[in-house]
């Protein structure tokens, strides 16, 4: 087979608590795949879903394109997080190539970057920093004590 007949792949990498996702998107017809399981059938509730296709929907490449993830760690909300930022941070290598060379339009907005911004205004590039506290020693939890006696 000959390179020219290779799909070619859109790497992303998405983390959220401890979830890590893997993305690959190409062109295609809209399948969306998770650890080689559809996505209907890998996030049963609706919100996980919409958080993965989320990206998608705001570029209205829905039907355009297709999405392969492989998650490890995590749960499945975490996960979905992940994937989301992966699929965001793939968009964005795909297509940020192809706008760089064009200038600023006429009516202002620039051609450069406007597939970034839009996802970064929409939060899909940012990271969710917010991890578990770590425990500590001579406690319950991270912030539990045990019940203070005076007498």
């Amino acid at each position: 087979m000959d390179m020219s007949a290779q799909k070619k792949f859109h790497l992303g990498t998405g983390r959220r608590k401890t979830a890590v996702a893997r993305v690959r998107v190409t062109e295609g017809n809209g399948k969306i795949v998770v650890n080689d399981r559809p996505l209907d059938q890998f996030f049963t509730e609706e919100k996980d879903r919409a958080a993965v296709s989320g990206p998608l929907t705001l570029l209205d490449m829905r039907n355009r394109l297709d999405v392969f993830i492989n998650i490890r760690g995590g749960g499945i909300t975490g996960q979905a997080g992940a994937a989301s930022q992966g699929v965001a941070r793939a968009l964005k290598a795909m297509f940020g190539e192809t706008e760089t060379p064009a200038p600023a339009g006429a009516d202002g907005q620039p051609a450069e970057g406007g597939i970034g911004k839009k996802l970064r205004d929409s939060g899909y590039l940012t990271r969710d920093s917010r991890m578990k506290e770590r425990k500590k020693y001579g406690r319950k939890g991270a912030r539990r004590s045990f019940q203070f006696s005076k007498r």
